[in-house]
């Protein structure tokens, strides 16, 4: 960072001419975080952490961040402070620069704005749209139950998506924010293919009692959200690979394959095979 806070604009010293990868996530209190239930610094070091997330799904690696709050009159002070603190310890720990942003006073909730600014790993950017018939579906990490503390402590997959990439055999990512079935068919309609999971072979995250949950393990694992990992299409005989010498301590998972045609059908357990719909969360602008 050659020029940072204090100028009208940051300066980047980039490493050499290249694309740009670019994400921006907006964080508002009462609809992505609680602060009866998460510290400021928790919410700050998430609000970073979403976009980082992001990066990743790209293959690609953070550079830059810039970062506006528009913080509740009478409680700004502390309150900024606070979730600077969560955010630039997750900068330190993963060698990205704040690069600036803007500071408000507001009447209203806590809103942050990040930005992230990135570089693609080698060969290019990984996109949805490049599934294949034939390819395996890796999910690393755990699944479900993401609001029992996970999604306010994530750590983004950065290291495991420069894993799969150097695979040589990563065709299609996606990380998992929605929910795994609502993700996953993000990137079939992008990639024009389907899907066959197994539902035994969904890696779901360890959890508190859940004997008043009316709803199963699986059902949380597929639709939850906010898991932040990374659902990715890989050649066959990379995927093997992958497999057999992970390259990271992070869980690795196969649940299933690409196929032709539009749908998403999921094998449980007792061999019923039921289509997956896009259960997860949906952005709704009205």
């Amino acid at each position: 960072l050659e020029v940072g806070i204090g100028d009208d604009a940051a300066v980047i010293d980039w490493p050499e001419p290249q694309k740009q990868l670019v994400a921006v996530d907006m964080l508002v209190e009462g609809v992505h975080f609680d602060l009866d239930q998460a510290t400021p610094e928790q919410v700050g070091r998430k609000a970073l952490a979403v976009n980082l997330s992001d990066i990743a799904a790209m293959a690609g690696r953070p550079v830059a961040a810039v970062v506006s709050f528009a913080l509740p009159r009478g409680r700004a002070t502390e309150l900024g402070k606070r979730l600077y603190e969560g955010l630039a310890q997750l900068a330190d720990s993963l060698d990205v620069a704040l690069a600036g942003g803007d500071t408000t006073v507001t009447d209203g909730p806590l809103v942050i704005s990040v930005t992230v600014i990135g570089t693609p790993g080698n060969g290019g950017s990984v996109l949805r749209n490049g599934a294949q018939p034939g390819d395996r579906l890796l999910v690393t990490g755990c699944l479900g139950f993401s609001r029992q503390g996970h999604h306010l402590d994530f750590t983004p997959r950065l290291t495991e998506a420069a894993g799969l990439l150097g695979s040589g055999g990563l065709h299609a990512m996606i990380d998992i924010s929605d929910g795994l079935a609502a993700d996953l068919h993000h990137v079939l309609r992008a990639s024009g293919v389907g899907a066959k999971l197994q539902a035994d072979r969904i890696p779901i995250r360890d959890t508190a009692d859940t004997a008043d949950d009316p709803r199963t393990p699986l059902d949380h694992a597929i639709s939850d959200g906010e898991d932040f990992e990374l659902l990715a299409a890989v050649a066959p005989e990379a995927a093997a690979t992958l497999l057999a010498k992970p390259p990271c301590e992070t869980r690795l998972s196969d649940i299933g394959v690409v196929v032709q045609g539009h749908s998403a059908e999921l094998l449980m357990p007792d061999g019923q095979v039921v289509i997956l719909p896009p259960l997860g969360y949906e952005h709704q602008l009205d």
